[in-house]
């Protein structure tokens, strides 16, 4: 989709909360593909390599995360502050990126 100025929407993607039994991840899906954020393991090389993961994702398109969790516990108030931070995260690197020109497509 491109606004009046020809530039595209950002992309808007879903972040859910998937809790098991001894393990709580925050997941983040573009496509058909889902990044795992582990919330009860510190595993900072983890949230590292999805972080990679996302950057690369960046050079296709400006996006952000919106949470979708029908319970409103202490793991949704983490994601929701997490999911706000990343966001603000990817709009700074989206941002370098195209500075630098290594976004895929120059119309972003």
């Amino acid at each position: 989709m491109h606004s009046e100025k020809g530039e595209k929407y950002m992309q808007n993607h879903n972040a859910t909360i998937e809790r098991g039994e001894n393990v709580v991840n925050l997941v983040l899906a573009i496509g058909a593909k889902n990044y795992k954020i582990c919330l009860t393991d510190d595993n900072p090389n983890e949230v590292k390599n999805v972080f990679n993961d996302l950057v690369v994702e960046l050079k296709r398109g400006k996006y952000s995360f919106t949470l979708s969790d029908e319970k409103k516990d202490l793991y949704y108030n983490i994601c929701e502050e997490y999911i706000k931070q990343l966001n603000g995260e990817i709009a700074d690197v989206y941002s370098q990126l195209k500075r630098y020109e290594l976004v895929e497509n120059s119309e972003n």
